[in-house]
This record gives C-alpha cells, structure tokens and sequence, in this order.
C-alpha cells in the first residue's frame, strides 16, 4: 500500500486462493510459475515500504525478480516442470511480482538457468547480478575498456550489484578498485571477490578534469559521485551508470566528454518484451531477450560456486521482508539478501 498512515505497515503477507487473485495480473500472461526463489533489491524495498515512484499503483505484489518451475504454459516455449528465471519486464513494479507461491508472466520474460547454478543462486546474482553483468559488457564492447588500460572503479561496492560487478571484473582479467563508505569493514571481503585496492567515498572533484585515474567506472551510486567519476576517467575510457542510490542529480561539465572521449554508458536492465510504454518493435524486444541470455551466460562462466557464496548476505522468508527492507534502503546490508518464499 502507499500513503501508509504513520505507524502502519505498508505491506501484509495474505492468503489468496488462486493467483488470479492477486492484485496486478498481467492480463496477456501465459504462464504460471511456481516459485521457489526471489530476492530483494532496493527497488523491492522500496515498494514494501510503499514509497512512490517505483510501481504504477498499488496494491501489488512486489519482487522484481523470481526463479521457479513452470506449473502452466499456454505458450510453445515452456512446458511444465521447466526451470525458469524472470529478472526485468518490470514485474513486481506494472505486475505482480515474485514475493508470492505463484506468478504469472508472459512466456518471452522468461529465460532458462545456466545449467551450472541452482534456483536459489540465479536469485544470490539476480537483478543486481544481471545489471552488473550488462555494465561489464558495455565498457567493454561499446566503451572499449581493456583490462591493459588500468585500473575500473566499482562505486558503491558493498552492495549487490557492486559486489558482483567486483567479482566479474576480476574474473575477466581487470584491476578493480572498490569504493564504499564502509571500507575499514569490508576491505577484507571485498579483496577476497578480487578488489585489487579499496577506497573510501568518491569526493566531488572541484575542477572540471581531475587526475585522470579509472579506465573505466561501474557507477551505483550517481550524483556527485557520478560527476566526480566521470572527472577523474581517463582519456577514451567509459563510465556505467545502473543507479541512483546518492541522488538522481548529476552536477558535471561537459568536458570529459568533449576533450577527453569520456563515454557515459547508461543500464537499464528491463530489456522489455512487449510492454507498454516501450518501442513497438519486435525485432528489438527479440534482441533484448538474447541480451538477457547472453548475460546470464556471461555470469554463469564468470562466477564460481565461491564468488556466489560471497556476495549471498543471508536468506530471509517472505515475513521478514517488512523488516529488512528498510536495511537495505540505509545500506545496512553487504551483498545479496536471499528470498526463500517456502520458508
């Protein structure tokens, strides 16, 4: 629920008799997912908490991510019993989500695991896992970062997607310093993901051009420390951009780009598949759903049994979720909170 008057819960676990019954059914989905996992991003936190600007109304069942068993399909391409993982198509934000026993989606959302993880560690890397592996691929292939070129930064890497940014980066050859505010705590953990250095907070940069010092940059955090990313990025490197967690405003010049070739490479990982809102294209939506799977092929090959150990912070039932998510919204939790829904 929203506008949650103060000292109400704005989320409520409730027993329905049939998925149908949840609230935001998608009213094009055919399949229905029994769902073993799912996880909680600081989206899903928000949405427990009933904040604004995430969903398109409330009620609804978050969980932007799930991974399960197909119990019905309508569609050619799943039959059931298959094992399937949805990350993006903003379930749990327009539809319901993953915090539930069953969920519907439309067959195209789903992908198959990599035959080397488990249910529950596709939902360890999840949402995060997957829009760490999109800011790898994009300094590499459109930023053309190279592990010769230098050092990457990874800003905000004590959470999930800068904990598995780390990893990744490391496992493909590159020098990795990790930034976050909780260096003396974590510096240990992060150099065992493969963090070559870390650092304290980005400062903001006072000129224009800082010292040119990262190849490249996987960005959480945004705002000043953002701008200060993009400052200190050296010549015809690139900086990735998945997040908002230090603010949605970006205070910078444009000379990075304009005398240094700074590139600024922005991820989204909805990678939507007919839905509102989005290009009328198919042969995009076609393209985006291989780029899901390439990416769950890319983690699956980078990350070992270890590397996803790291980054799991715990594992949680649905009824702690109102607990939880405030930690997450206050960066009080390191890495990937596991959502068991059995539990």
């Amino acid at each position: 629920r929203k506008d949650v008057p103060e000292g109400e819960a704005a989320s409520s676990l409730v027993d329905v008799a049939a998925v149908s019954a949840l609230p935001r059914q998608d009213p094009k989905a055919d399949v229905e997912v029994e769902i073993s996992h799912s996880t909680l991003n600081y989206k899903d936190a928000m949405i427990v908490l009933g904040q604004k600007g995430v969903v398109r109304d409330f009620p609804i069942t978050p969980g932007i991510d799930y991974a399960g068993v197909v119990a019905r399909s309508s569609s050619p391409l799943w039959r059931e019993g298959d094992a399937v993982v949805l990350t993006g198509n903003k379930a749990g934000q327009y539809f319901d989500g993953g915090y539930a026993e069953r969920a519907t989606c439309r067959a195209e959302w789903l992908v198959a695991p990599p035959p080397a993880l488990s249910l529950a560690q596709t939902m360890v890397v999840g949402t995060a896992g997957v829009t760490a592996a999109m800011c790898v691929d994009y300094l590499q292939r459109f930023g053309e970062v190279q592990p010769s070129h230098g050092p990457v930064l990874v800003t905000g890497a004590a959470g999930g997607l800068g904990q598995v940014a780390v990893a990744l980066l490391h496992a493909r050859g590159f020098e990795v310093v990790a930034s976050t505010g909780r260096a003396e705590a974590l510096g240990d953990h992060l150099r065992a993901l493969g963090a070559s250095d870390v650092v304290g907070r980005l400062q903001p940069e006072p000129k224009p051009l800082g010292k040119q010092l990262w190849a490249g940059v996987v960005d959480s955090v945004g705002g000043a420390t953002l701008a200060a990313a993009l400052a200190q990025t050296r010549y015809r490197g690139a900086v990735a951009s998945p997040g908002v967690a230090g603010g949605g405003e970006l205070a910078t010049s444009v000379y990075p780009f304009i005398l240094r070739g700074v590139r600024l490479l922005g991820v989204d990982q909805t990678m939507p598949y007919d839905l509102e809102g989005y290009p009328d294209d198919p042969q995009r939506w076609d393209g985006w759903r291989a780029e899901r799977q390439r990416m769950w092929a890319l983690l699956s090959e980078s990350l070992g049994d270890d590397a996803i150990g790291a980054v799991h912070a715990g594992t949680i039932g649905l009824a702690q979720l109102p607990e939880y998510a405030p930690k997450i919204i206050g960066g009080e939790v390191a890495g990937r909170l596991l959502v068991d829904v059995k539990a």
